[in-house]
């Protein structure tokens, strides 16, 4: 399950800098979410980019769908699980 997978290396690059480092260096790619997904494969965690873009918008769905009604718009950045994890990253 992704969720479980960006957990799991959030921890580890939160114990490792140099893998810290290397993930952070994604983002200045020119294609940045495919870059994260290949170096996370190459480090051993299943992460998916079609996935990883799924996960945000099935979380943000539920969110809206837990209303019923009364929450008719998203709110910006909770449908992103990709920007979700550099924020854990580095502020931690």
């Amino acid at each position: 399950m992704i969720e479980h997978e960006l957990n799991r290396l959030l921890h580890d690059a939160k114990a490792d800098p140099a893998l810290k480092a290397r993930l952070l260096q994604t983002r200045a790619s020119g294609n940045p979410v495919e870059d994260f997904c290949v170096l996370a494969q190459s480090e051993g965690y299943d992460i998916q980019t079609g996935e990883l873009f799924a996960l945000g918008l099935t979380e943000n769905d539920a969110k809206l769908r837990s209303v019923n009604g009364g929450g008719v718009d998203a709110i910006d950045g909770w449908d992103d699980a990709y920007e979700q994890f550099f924020t854990s990253l580095i502020w931690t």
